[in-house]
């Protein structure tokens, strides 16, 4: 049920205690002019209440939510047909009495303050109807329960919006702790083999010279960029991550990091994943171009975005290249780099040529601007 359980439940209370309250008005009149009709809607009533006690994820539907003001509606204005006309002037309260609040609520908690007032808005309008339908001077009726249902339909839908908002914020903590504490195993784990193994061949390479002593410089690279990227951060720190701080490792004297004097802020998995797909680049580099070619990293914030840019002066990459390898399984740039980035909510812009390749990847700052540009259907 999530958050949103105990706003049902306390609806089906309201619900039950409304309904015993319309039986208990309709006994103390004696079942008004017309006794059968009067504990026939009565009866609707309690079938319906029964069948809105429904769990959460049936109750939310739009059909059934629609049902609900439908019948709810059609049982205020089958009053008449058990009150008198007497009745009706002297004030007599509609059979369904604070019943009717039941759909007005349910929309609050479902669809949120707007939908909510809406609802309040249609059994507003039924009863106003049914009052001067029956010669009830307009002037004369009372709107204290037209304004307490808008206020219960608008207060009720924000209180529910907050809460779903507040179980997110929890959800996504609790997913950030989980992973930092995930985050911590591996890198315990690849502190004790990977990186010692990387630190060996770096010393042993420099030891032998030789084509040993580049693989061995190589081999150190590659130990500073994995100790970059699993260095977990204490505390709060995790919820934020620097991006410059994750690039730096990468620059070489091949390889140059460019990054404004200020921090470039993303949450922590954010900047984890656009460093892994900037490294993902850097191997491309490394294994498809050849020896000695020159890259620059250029990273910056762009209009609520943080734009990272890989060009190198290769050869380029092939038309048709990128297509050929999907095909043939090899996922490197659609799943290390696109897809990170498509993940995050970002877009990834590939150009070519054979005087080199660029790369750019645009990342949103925050995932409240991820989510609004998925929306608006700028996400790639």
């Amino acid at each position: 049920m999530g958050i949103e359980g105990p706003f049902w439940r306390a609806i089906a209370v309201f619900r039950v205690a409304s309904l015993a309250y319309a039986a208990l008005l309709v006994l103390r009149a004696g079942g008004y002019d017309r006794p059968a009709v009067a504990w026939a809607v009565v009866g609707v009533m309690a079938v319906w209440t029964v069948v809105m006690l429904v769990p959460p994820p049936a109750a939310r539907r739009a059909p059934l939510l629609a049902a609900d003001l439908v019948v709810t509606a059609a049982c205020l204005l089958a009053s008449p047909y058990a009150q008198s006309r007497d009745d009706m002037l002297a004030g007599a309260i509609p059979i369904t009495a604070t019943w009717a609040a039941g759909p007005v609520l349910a929309y609050g908690v479902a669809r949120g303050r707007r939908a909510g007032a809406v609802a309040a808005a249609v059994m507003s309008a039924a009863d106003l109807w049914l009052r001067s339908g029956n010669g009830v001077d307009l002037a004369s009726i009372p709107v204290n329960g037209a304004v307490l249902m808008f206020m219960a339909g608008v207060v009720v839908g924000h209180v529910a919006r907050l809460a779903r908002e507040a179980e997110e914020r929890m959800r996504r903590a609790a997913r950030i702790e989980a992973a930092g504490r995930e985050r911590e195993r591996l890198a315990r784990g690849i502190h004790d083999s990977v990186l010692q193994v990387l630190a060996l061949v770096q010393r042993r390479g420099a030891e032998i010279g030789g084509e040993a002593a580049e693989l061995g410089r190589l081999a150190g690279e590659q130990e500073a960029a994995l100790r970059a990227l699993v260095q977990v951060p204490s505390g709060a720190a995790e919820a934020e991550a620097d991006l410059r701080e994750l690039l730096r490792p990468y620059g070489t004297s091949r390889v140059t990091v460019s990054a404004p004097a200020t921090p470039l802020p993303l949450p922590a998995e954010s900047a984890r994943e656009v460093a892994a797909a900037v490294g993902a680049a850097l191997d491309n580099v490394a294994r498809h171009c050849p020896e000695g070619t020159r890259a620059w990293i250029l990273a910056e914030e762009d209009g609520g975005a943080v734009v990272v840019t890989v060009r190198d002066d290769g050869p380029g990459i092939p038309e048709g290249r990128l297509e050929q390898a999907a095909r043939e399984g090899r996922m490197g740039v659609a799943r290390s780099i696109r897809g990170r980035v498509a993940d995050l909510g970002g877009t990834v812009a590939i150009t070519s040529s054979r005087t080199g390749t660029e790369i750019e990847l645009s990342v949103p700052v925050s995932a409240d601007e991820a989510r609004a540009d998925e929306k608006s259907g700028r996400r790639s």
